[in-house]
């Protein structure tokens, strides 16, 4: 019998997801909490951990709240023997938290080595440190990274965040392949690329949700239902970018390469107007 995301997702399995304190991450643990899920919020924000805590107050699943930096390991593992020794399996892993503090190319070492710390490090943690015990204890599973259109058409502006995050796609597409080829392995791997999330890390000062924007819910939403159809690249739209544009943008972004053009031609001024009339061809 094949075993699907919905069994997966189901009531008395566990979820683990990090940066869950707010945004994407809590929209998640939301969502596994009212699939009836035992689930264990991870972020190193203890005053909005506890605040997301209190929307579970009455839950008929277990929910735990733990304060973890993902970028230390050893609190990852202490975390990991803490859950499997109190629900004996993890069935999903959502490796999600993150920060977008800002970065310039000559960035403090400091700061470029906090974003990729937590950025990527975070998820070859979370992965390196659940992952095993999940193929251990037998059981299917679903593990989720959260990555970025960033981290495939790399804007300029934000360097230290669109090398961290197109890490964790190469790092993600490596898990996946890895997986799929062990005897028996019922695991997938699944690479979350949010559109535009109105969150605490987008908000940037902004009171409103924008027009624009979709919510965490909205975009929790649509995981689930790419992950019941088997999508690897979840390719998330919104309500100012449908999949046809970015699908153009991350087709140019590659081109770059194919047609030997300058890096980041897309925002070049000699590469400009061809960009726009690309943007106007059929597919």
């Amino acid at each position: 019998m094949t075993t699907t995301a919905m069994d997966i997702l189901s009531p008395g399995h566990v979820a683990v997801v990090t940066g869950a304190a707010s945004g994407i991450g809590l929209a998640a643990a939301r969502a596994f909490v009212h699939r009836g899920m035992n689930v264990v919020l991870a972020d190193r924000d203890e005053t909005t951990l506890a605040l997301a805590m209190a929307e579970f107050a009455g839950a008929e699943a277990s929910v735990l709240a733990r304060p973890v930096d993902v970028s230390d390991r050893g609190a990852l593992e202490t975390l990991r023997d803490e859950v499997m020794g109190r629900f004996g399996a993890v069935h999903l892993l959502m490796n999600n938290a993150g920060i977008q503090p800002g970065s310039a190319l000559f960035s403090p070492v400091e700061d470029w080595q906090r974003i990729l710390a937590v950025n990527l490090w975070g998820i070859i943690n979370g992965t390196q440190v659940f992952v095993p015990a999940m193929l251990e204890s037998g059981q299917p599973g679903i593990v989720v990274n959260t990555g970025s259109k960033q981290g495939i058409t790399t804007p300029p502006g934000d360097p230290a965040y669109n090398v961290s995050k197109a890490a964790v796609k190469a790092f993600t597409e490596a898990l996946q392949h890895d997986l799929r080829g062990r005897a028996g392995c019922r695991i997938s791997a699944h690479l979350l690329i949010p559109g535009f999330v109105f969150t605490r890390l987008t908000a940037k000062g902004r009171l409103d949700q924008p027009d624009g924007a979709w919510t965490p819910d909205q975009t929790v939403a649509f995981m689930l239902e790419r992950i019941e159809d088997g999508d690897f690249y979840i390719l998330c739209p919104d309500n100012e970018t449908p999949r046809a544009l970015d699908e153009k943008r991350m087709a140019w972004a590659m081109g770059d390469i194919i047609e030997n053009r300058p890096p980041l031609s897309r925002w070049h001024p000699d590469h400009a107007e061809a960009f726009k009339t690309f943007l106007t061809r059929d597919r």
